[in-house]
């Protein structure tokens, strides 16, 4: 088993990552793996990074060649190809990772991604709908049709929770307890965490329980179906909510599941939430990962301030 493989297995196995993680750290060390073995042109075309690989597969005596100037040569090469500074910053972050594995199994004897200092990143405010927007959203599904009522379930589900797409899709029957108002969400390295529902999310999932079985009679305890009764994607949960974005709201701007996630702590804070407390409904970590919240809620005040205070 060669070093990439041994490290995919130890994320999937110790680091209990979700499969769009470990897909994301495996094309970003995949990419590096082809850069040293094919030079730069491998990383033009995705094809060419796959024949490099299948021709030359990597051993670890590629990755003892590897010192701080040829990650650097290969953050540079990236981005003279198109990617952003954030691409750039997240490859680093998956090299980083992976050979801090190599050096902790013992298969290097030092760590030439912690030599490199990332991209300067500026800091990106995520996107947060206003109260008369979100509200807008919700009530755009057509509820005299059984999808009409699973989208406005989902829609009240998002704002109410703010899960993860991923966290929502997973969802089953059993996790949601209209009786306490509470669902149980699967998330990130599988922790488990509750969540509360507010009145109009356990109605509208009510509504939805009752015609489930009218979306192609599923068998299956997945929560949220497609119209075949199959169990509904993540992508198609991006699509729904652009959908109604783009019926709903009178401005334009990309709404997506994250959106509502953004939304439903923006406005938690706005309201005089304690940040803790919003950490743990999001499920973050690290408290860091909810300050930035914090950041929003003072730029929409700023934004009040400006537009009301006469002097201003």
């Amino acid at each position: 088993m060669n070093p990439l493989e041994r490290y995919i297995r130890y994320l999937r196995a110790e680091r209990g990552y979700s499969s769009h993680t470990i897909r994301a750290y495996q094309r970003d060390v995949e990419a590096f793996a082809a850069y040293l073995a094919a030079g730069p042109s491998a990383l033009v075309d995705p094809a060419s990074t796959r024949i490099a690989l299948e021709q030359t597969p990597p051993d670890i005596e590629q990755f003892r060649g590897v010192d701080r100037n040829v990650i650097r040569s290969f953050l540079a090469h990236i981005q003279t190809t198109g990617d952003s500074l954030r691409t750039a910053a997240r490859k680093l972050a998956s090299l980083r990772s992976f050979f801090g594995y190599l050096c902790r199994e013992g298969l290097l004897e030092r760590d030439p991604a912690a030599e490199v200092r990332g991209p300067r990143l500026g800091r990106t405010l995520p996107e947060a709908l206003t109260i008369p927007e979100v509200t807008a959203l919700v009530e755009a599904p057509d509820l005299s049709t059984p999808l009409g009522i699973r989208d406005r379930a989902i829609l009240e589900t998002l704002y109410s929770t703010g899960t993860r797409a991923a966290e929502l899709t997973g969802l089953r029957i059993e996790d949601v307890d209209l009786a306490h108002r509470a669902a149980r969400v699967l998330g990130k390295r599988r922790k488990e965490r509750v969540v509360p529902l507010g009145g109009p999310a356990i109605e509208a999932l009510r509504a939805y329980l009752d015609i489930r079985g009218q979306l192609g009679n599923p068998a299956h305890r997945v929560l949220f179906v497609n119209e075949r009764g199959g169990p509904l994607t993540t992508r198609s949960l991006q699509r729904i909510v652009a959908r109604y974005a783009r019926q709903a709201l009178t401005r334009r701007v990309t709404v997506t599941p994250h959106t509502l996630r953004h939304t439903f702590a923006t406005h938690m804070l706005d309201a005089g939430a304690d940040l803790r407390i919003v950490q743990e409904l999001l499920g973050h970590e690290s408290l860091s990962s909810t300050q930035i919240y914090t950041h929003v809620s003072i730029e929409r005040l700023r934004e009040a301030y400006q537009a009301a205070h006469p002097h201003a």
